[in-house]
This record gives structure tokens, sequence and C-alpha cells, in this order.
């Protein structure tokens, strides 16, 4: 019997967020590069920036041929585009001075595949690029990850924006990813919730 979804979230009837969804805009533009294998999964909040901001950009590849479009609309601008990735080069985005008029760009997908994605496509390496410095541990505590740092493309997206545009309110993204979030624990027993650390969620 197939499962009835909710024609403007796009999730399962019983795991609907709607109520929860207020969208909002930004002057700072947030561009996702993401890998094909993260776009029908159900934890995805790519999905939920989107209906949250509904401004944002998603480009599904893996290589530079991929992404052809993409790399032309950002030669393009004349706006400073700024990579959220970590690496040697990379500056805290807390250091970098608030500028509304950037254009972030983000790469969903595990570690691995995020860095397979920047090999692959080298032209990224063309612009700046930010890493964060979260003293929180991510509340995006459904799904696994194998480093203590890491964070969904969600909140690092958010937090990226807290830096460079500070008077923006994101408390109505946060609230989608919350909605979710809390709905995936309470639908879990009790013994399987324990094992996703939810103490550490805001309740």
């Amino acid at each position: 019997m197939s499962r009835s979804y909710c024609i403007n979230c796009q999730y399962p009837q019983s795991a609907c967020i709607c109520h929860a969804v207020k969208p909002i805009t930004t002057a700072t533009d947030i561009i996702i590069m993401q890998h094909p294998s993260e776009v029908g999964h159900a934890k995805n909040t790519v999905r939920l920036l989107k209906l949250a901001l509904p401004q944002t950009q998603i480009y599904v590849g893996e290589t530079a041929a991929d992404f052809a479009e993409l790399q032309g609309y950002l030669a393009a601008q004349t706006r400073p585009v700024l990579i959220v990735y970590p690496n040697e080069h990379s500056k805290a985005a807390s250091e970098v001075e608030a500028d509304n008029k950037a254009i972030i760009v983000l790469i969903d997908g595990t570690w691995r595949k995020a860095y397979r994605m920047l090999q692959l496509n080298p032209w990224l390496l063309n612009y700046p690029s930010l890493h964060l410095e979260c003293e929180d541990e991510s509340q995006y505590v459904i799904r696994k990850a194998k480093r203590s740092d890491s964070l969904s493309t969600l909140e690092a997206a958010v937090y990226t924006l807290e830096n460079l545009e500070p008077d923006a309110d994101v408390a109505p993204i946060f609230a989608v990813f919350h909605a979710m979030v809390h709905h995936k624990l309470s639908a879990m027993p009790t013994a399987v919730r324990q094992r996703y650390n939810s103490d550490k969620f805001t309740w």
C-alpha cells in the first residue's frame, strides 16, 4: 500500500511539517551542490532548508560536467562567492567581515563524498573558502556522523549566514529542522531513541 505524501513539504502525511514552515528571505544567497545519493534521503536537510528559505538554489551532481551550469552562473557574478568547506587555506566564518551581498556555496554529502566532489571540481579552488568554529554539538542527532565536528548542511548554512548577515532572523529555518528531528525521534521506540543521544536535542 503506497504512502500518502504532503504536496507542500513532500513528507509522508504522518510526518508533515507544514505547521512549522514560515518561509523567509535573506540578502545572502545560498547554493547547494548536492551529491545524487542525498536527493532521496529521508533525513536530507537540504529539503528543509529549501522549505524555509525558498531562494536556496540546489544543483545535483558530482563531476565538473554536472556543475557546468553552476560554474557559468558563478563566473558571471560580481558578488563575493564563498565556499563553505574546511581546508588549510580556509578562514573562520567568524573572522570574515559581514557581507550580506555574498553567495555561499555548500557541498551536501558525507565527508567522503564531499571530499571527492571537491577533488572532481577543482574550479571551486578559485574562490575563498570558509570553515565554521562551533562550540555546540550538532542538533542533527538522528543521523550518525563519524566526526565530532560534523554539522548537517542546513546547520552549516545557517551558521555561516549568521556570520555574514547578523541581522537575519534564522529562527524559522531552525524551527523546520527541529520539527523534522522531533518527529523522527518521537516515532522511534524508546530504546532506539536513546542510542541517538536524544537527550542532546532541545525538546
